[in-house]
């Protein structure tokens, strides 16, 4: 039930109060899915109101689409917003429209077919990373490896050729796992170096083709004098942890499944080689058909890159014939309902072909959401999609990754979910 029927009883209630953030929200929400159902809520005091956890597709969609003015951003948000401060990610009305709408041009397909120059500098240098392994018959510690390279490219997307000056100092976003007070403050102090770059542009520095440059031009009827100068620090910096760790987890997820699923990846090699030898060309709308983009999104479908969504209500609703109260916090578990066996038959196995074309008419809508959904939905699909795709394109006809494993595989659910250990990869040529 959900939405104008009438309400009932309240929710079944958590025995215990957790919060996001928590390292064991994951595995309690787990375990209270199987016990409540798709509806419970728990209280959260230091909060003082209660959270809702929903699970069913009905009430995602009312939440994130039909009825989303009812909603804003939840309970994660203060945290993020200490570190990204009010961009994209963190911002409310009405800024947020009007960033939205300056910044959505930048992330057309025409716009990132033209940025495949700087995927292709740091992939070289990955690939040469990769041939020094497989000649030493070494492994290579894959998860710091991708996030160095998707690190590089991403300071390539918004700094342009200033990007090397600034690999350094923004190394300690891949150095640095942990995201606690003491990387917010260094992170935070990176944005002296985003302003200075900012005024040597705008005093005469030649034109660049990237997210900065487009960040300083950025005008219209709305906003005619553009974004201040703090808005364009948070917007880069926002750009930056998103567009970088996102995606350095779902190639960290992908290649951890093919190697364990020698068939996909064989016949993901065939097609990729296929497709290299008739030289066709890879842009951002590459194989929304192919074999490769039903890999990625069967690994986003198990790992999805932000596992969990918040929403806070702003007036009352039903959610599951429920009332919720003004106030109230709204969790969206993406892991669980991406899991979900009504919709997925057989959950913990992977198989891309559940995107095979077709595959997904017969599917409830609502039930996959990797990058969310309605206006919130993620600016940065076609970017980071295209990024990965190249990324396989790259590496996959040349090299065979396979696991080395150095103990149980653990998921990290912070605010992406990563694997707790890097994993390390045995690279031999093809």
């Amino acid at each position: 039930m959900t939405g104008h029927e009438s309400a009932r009883s309240p929710p079944p209630e958590a025995d215990e109060a957790f919060d996001v953030g928590t390292p064991d929200a994951l595995s309690r929400m787990t375990e209270l899915f199987a016990r409540h159902g798709d509806i419970y809520r728990m209280y959260v005091p230091t909060r003082r109101a209660f959270t809702y956890v929903i699970h069913h597709p009905v009430d995602v969609k009312r939440v994130l689409q039909s009825h989303h003015d009812n909603y804003t951003k939840g309970a994660d948000r203060d945290r993020i917003k200490i570190l990204l401060g009010l961009g994209l990610m963190t911002s409310e009305e009405p800024i947020w429209s009007r960033h939205h709408r300056l910044i959505q041009p930048f992330f057309h397909r025409s716009v990132i077919a033209r940025l495949t120059d700087a995927m292709e500098a740091a992939t070289a240098r990955f690939l040469t990373r990769l041939a020094e392994h497989a000649r030493s018959a070494t492994s290579i510690n894959l998860t710091q490896a991708l996030s160095e390279l998707t690190l590089e490219i991403m300071l390539t997307v918004i700094f342009g050729a200033d990007a090397d000056s600034l690999c350094e100092p923004f190394s300690l976003i891949s150095r640095d796992a942990a995201r606690n007070l003491d990387f917010v403050y260094r992170f935070r102090a990176l944005g002296r170096l985003v302003l200075e770059l900012m005024h040597r542009r705008r005093s005469g520095a030649p034109q660049q083709f990237d997210y900065l440059a487009f960040l300083l031009q950025a005008r219209d009827a709305a906003m005619p004098t553009g974004f201040s100068e703090r808005e364009i620090i948070d917007e880069v910096m926002t750009l930056l942890i998103a567009g970088h760790e996102t995606t350095a987890g779902v190639l960290n997820w992908t290649w951890l499944l093919l190697s364990d699923s020698p068939e996909c990846e064989a016949r993901l090699h065939a097609e990729l080689t296929s497709r290299a030898r008739d030289g066709e060309a890879l842009g951002p709308a590459f194989s929304d058909r192919s074999y490769a983009r039903q890999v990625l999104n069967e690994v986003m479908r198990l790992y999805p890159p932000g596992w969990l969504l918040s929403r806070r209500a702003i007036g009352p609703d039903q959610l599951g014939g429920c009332d919720i109260e003004s106030g109230a916090n709204v969790f969206i578990p993406l892991y669980l309902l991406h899991r979900d066996p009504r919709y997925w038959p057989e959950p913990a196995r992977f198989d891309p072909d559940r995107f095979a074309p077709g595959a997904s008419a017969a599917r409830s809508q609502g039930a996959y959401l990797p990058f969310s959904a309605g206006p919130r939905h993620c600016i940065g699909e076609t970017l980071a999609l295209s990024e990965m795709l190249f990324h396989l394109r790259a590496v996959v006809p040349h090299y065979r990754l396979t696991h080395v494993p150095e103990g149980p595989i653990e998921l990290e659910a912070q605010v992406n979910l990563r694997t707790r250990r890097p994993l390390r990869m045995r690279v031999e040529s093809r």
